[in-house]
């Protein structure tokens, strides 16, 4: 009886936490980002109309949002951008952020992790242990010149930022193609191990 209670116990955990974590993080994000604009609309609606509509605030942050990519993508372009960059490196502390947390959204929202090639296993960091790695390309001319070997372009993320990482000149016959998808190597990275590809449900047992 204390086992089967013990069990229905952490099947609810594993139920209510996730979603209680994931309504929590919402609403904390939804505050924070309602509250860059919100504080002065409501404080404008409540004086003008007596009322003042929860959300406002978030509505319009990302109206704007949408607003400026569609000037950036369609009037202003790759000169926006490039004016940008040099604009923000003119300043210490912005100069050594604004390129990492770019290239991080970059990284996450533009697809870019697609144009891996394939996910792999290499033997890093010693022989013996194993860590997984995306083919990023050939290696260049003088490194296959001067080793004598085919080279392949392994770039080793970090878990579980994969937008950091290592790049490593492994030969071709010192690689091992996995069948995962990229998408499944990168959840298993982000998880830090906790969801394997290919993961299947556990089946439920009887008394």
């Amino acid at each position: 009886m204390l086992k089967r209670v013990d069990r229905y116990f952490i099947a609810g955990l594993l139920i209510i936490v996730p979603l209680f974590l994931s309504v929590y993080i919402f609403y904390v994000l939804f505050r924070f980002v309602d509250g860059i604009l919100g504080n002065f609309i409501d404080s404008y609606f409540q004086r003008t109309f007596g009322f003042y509509v929860p959300g406002i605030g978030l509505i319009l942050f990302l109206v704007g949002i949408i607003f400026v990519g569609f000037i950036s993508s369609h009037v202003l372009g790759k000169r926006f951008h490039n004016f940008l960059g040099r604009t923000v490196t003119r300043f210490p502390l912005l100069r050594y952020i604004y390129p990492l947390i770019k290239q991080a959204f970059e990284f996450l929202f533009s697809g870019d992790q697609l144009a891996f090639k394939k996910a792999v296993l290499v033997e890093y960091p010693c022989k013996g242990t194993w860590s997984i790695g995306f083919i990023t390309n050939e290696s260049f001319h003088e490194a296959r010149e001067k080793t004598r070997q085919e080279l392949l372009n392994v770039f080793i993320p970090l878990a579980p930022n994969p937008v950091s990482g290592f790049i490593a000149l492994v030969p071709h016959k010192e690689v091992i193609q996995l069948d995962i998808s990229i998408q499944e190597a990168m959840k298993l990275i982000i998880s830090a191990g906790l969801i394997n590809p290919h993961m299947p449900a556990r089946p439920a047992t009887k008394e």
